[in-house]
């Protein structure tokens, strides 16, 4: 701060400026788009976990991965791999053992955590633009300091991703033998891609790089802290591909399983 006695000759004082912001480009577009985006998402997943049809095909073994694993006593037995534990009250969705920690997984996650924060809450919504909330707390109350859980929810979130494994490998395998097509290229490429989001996770590269002081006596260890480094760097591209492929995967799914489309098969 300059005082009066050393501030320059002919100084004068700051501009009083009404506006909330000079910047003059379209700042909002990336909100409004993240908004748009993730409502359209939640609005078409919450449909479908709650439709409770049309997530099985039995002459491929297609399950989607809204459905995986079916728990609920309404399950189709063929779509229950590991049993069925909970009532088939309409409330419940079929996957109850793994929707919550997936919705919880990707709600903590530093990319969605920056993403609605400026979007939802205009917390704030861009650079050089006010926040849109009077006073702020950060993460250190309820609910958002379940944010800090995010590295737990990690393990879960791998264990799901073996479990979505599992089920695009169990899909080559129809009742008539190896079978081969469209739908199985879909499980696979949502597969993948749903790895390369998790293991790109801050977390997975703090587990495995992190509280190491000498990266040279760990190699190993170092090598994949490099690989999955390189994946961190484009957490927020995979972010938004897995939403892209778990939504084409159940429409592609239910479309076969309603009788609307026919597989493409290749073999088999």
């Amino acid at each position: 701060m300059t005082s009066s006695a050393t501030k320059p000759r002919g100084a004068r004082a700051r501009a009083a400026i009404a506006a909330k912001t000079l910047r003059t480009d379209r700042w909002w577009i990336a909100p409004l788009i993240t908004v748009i985006g993730l409502s359209a998402w939640i609005a078409y997943a919450t449909v479908r976990v709650f439709m409770h049809k049309w997530y099985w095909v039995e002459q491929y073994h297609y399950l989607t991965p809204f459905y995986s694993p079916c728990v609920t006593d309404r399950c189709i037995p063929e779509a229950s791999h590991f049993g069925q534990y909970l009532p088939g009250w309409w409330i419940i969705p079929d996957a109850a053992f793994t929707l919550p920690f997936l919705l919880l997984f990707r709600l903590t996650c530093y990319y969605y955590r920056k993403a609605y924060y400026r979007s939802f809450w205009l917390s704030p919504p861009a650079c050089a633009v006010p926040d849109g909330h009077a006073s702020y707390s950060g993460e250190t109350r309820f609910p958002l300091i379940v944010q800090n859980s995010h590295r737990y929810f990690f393990y879960f979130a791998a264990i799901i991703s073996l479990i979505n494994t599992w089920d695009a490998i169990a899909a080559f395998r129809s009742p008539e033998g190896f079978g081969f097509g469209l739908g199985n290229l879909i499980l696979l490429g949502n597969v993948i891609m749903l790895w390369a989001y998790t293991i790109s996770c801050h977390s997975c590269r703090h587990i495995i790089g992190g509280r190491l002081k000498h990266f040279s006596k760990h190699p190993v260890r170092y090598r994949l802290w490099g690989y999955v480094s390189w994946l961190n760097v484009r957490h927020m591209q995979l972010a938004w591909i897995t939403l892209g492929t778990l939504a084409l995967t159940d429409f592609y799914v239910m479309s076969v399983a309603a009788g609307w489309i026919s597989d493409l098969r290749f073999i088999n």
